[in-house]
């Protein structure tokens, strides 16, 4: 299948470079790069990544504040413990996105490794959640059109960046101002807990609540 799927890219790839006038027209047809999401509701959207850190404190406060989330997950990070996210996804407001099989820069790889890698998530992760995935986040943020390319023959409907990472890396982060449409970025790490309670006191403190991120890409044109 992945013979398939790479050659639909390539057959895309070429038409663009003989058929497009210039740069402009190299991104059309090719689904968006999301950072921030043109919005005039007060809302921001909490994204989770990885999911290798799996704190029973984190999924409270998703839990009891009746957080929407969109996880980024790794398959193999799923694997030895799928209840702790069946758990949120259970509940109605967590969805299971896709973040790659490996966490590599898909920027560096050929058509069939970013096959393996993009399309291999969505198929792993439909087959544990029970739903393919439609949004992909590349890892590291590296994107450019070959990997739009790829993502667009696995499905994939946008790849979705971040406005502002919250993720404690060493040390706390300064916490930004929120604005309404902004995308948080969070990982699975032992630092979830407080990172998250961090964004949710930010996004309160500017007026804004979380909300879910797939409706508000439709609402702004981003995706079918």
């Amino acid at each position: 299948m992945w013979r398939t799927r790479v050659l639909v890219a390539a057959l895309a790839s070429l038409s663009l470079a003989l058929g497009a006038a210039g740069s402009a027209q190299a991104g059309v047809g090719l689904p968006p790069v999301v950072s921030h999401v043109p919005t005039q509701e007060k809302v921001v959207f909490i994204t989770i990544d990885d999911g290798w850190n799996h704190d029973p404190e984190a999924a409270r406060i998703l839990s009891e504040k009746r957080v929407p989330v969109s996880m980024f997950l790794l398959p193999g990070a799923t694997s030895y413990d799928t209840a702790y996210f069946t758990g949120l996804v259970d509940q109605g407001r967590a969805t299971v996105e896709n973040h790659t099989v490996n966490h590599p820069d898909l920027t560096t790889l050929d058509a069939a490794g970013k096959d393996a890698e993009v399309c291999g998530a969505g198929e792993r992760i439909a087959e544990t959640f029970g739903k393919t995935p439609k949004l992909l986040r590349p890892p590291y943020g590296a994107v450019n059109d070959d990997v739009r390319l790829a993502a667009k023959a696995c499905g994939v409907k946008a790849l979705v960046t971040w406005t502002h990472d919250f993720t404690t890396w060493g040390q706390t982060p300064p916490t930004p101002q929120l604005k309404a449409g902004d995308i948080v970025l969070l990982h699975f790490t032992p630092t979830l807990a407080a990172d998250l309670q961090r964004a949710l006191d930010a996004a309160k403190a500017a007026g804004l609540k979380p909300a879910a991120l797939m409706p508000h890409l439709r609402s702004a044109g981003l995706v079918p």
